[in-house]
């Protein structure tokens, strides 16, 4: 019985840590300022994929002339991606269709972008879009940029 109880209490311990490192990783990536909620899907074929398949939850933050990409469930303190500026042309924008509206947020906007060649697309809310296209924009002088 107090084996049980140990073990019991072992395993709750040992999920309370893991759910307070999570908070804590979010605290310290936001802590910086210029964060947004950004689902991303990397590498995605020519021809939309409509099954919400691939999509992954995640935080975005601004960083100079990058925005690092940081998934949500994860306790790496680096980001997954980044995503240089200079190197991101935007190619469509739409509305989430099918099943993608239940793998998404609840007012995201699905923007399309090329980034060094590879396809990939970012869903995050209106507000969070109309920042990242402002910051696509606010390039240097000299640096090429495609917003569609």
């Amino acid at each position: 019985m107090f084996l049980a109880l140990l073990v019991g209490g072992l395993v709750v311990a040992l999920v309370a840590i893991g759910l307070f490192v999570f908070g804590l990783r979010r605290r310290l990536i936001q802590r910086s300022g210029g964060t947004f909620d950004c689902s991303l899907r990397w590498n995605i074929p020519a021809e939309p994929d409509l099954s919400g398949k691939g999509w992954v939850y995640g935080v975005a933050r601004y960083s100079g002339d990058r925005v690092n990409w940081f998934r949500v469930f994860s306790y790496s303190p680096r980001p997954r991606r980044v995503l240089e500026r200079s190197a991101i042309e935007v190619v469509a924008r739409r509305l989430p269709e099918g099943e993608e509206e239940l793998a998404l947020l609840s007012d995201a906007i699905v923007l399309g972008c090329l980034h060094r060649e590879t396809r990939l697309e970012l869903a995050m809310s209106e507000d969070a879009l109309t920042g990242f296209l402002a910051w696509l924009e606010a390039a240097p002088p000299g640096q090429r940029v495609n917003v569609a």
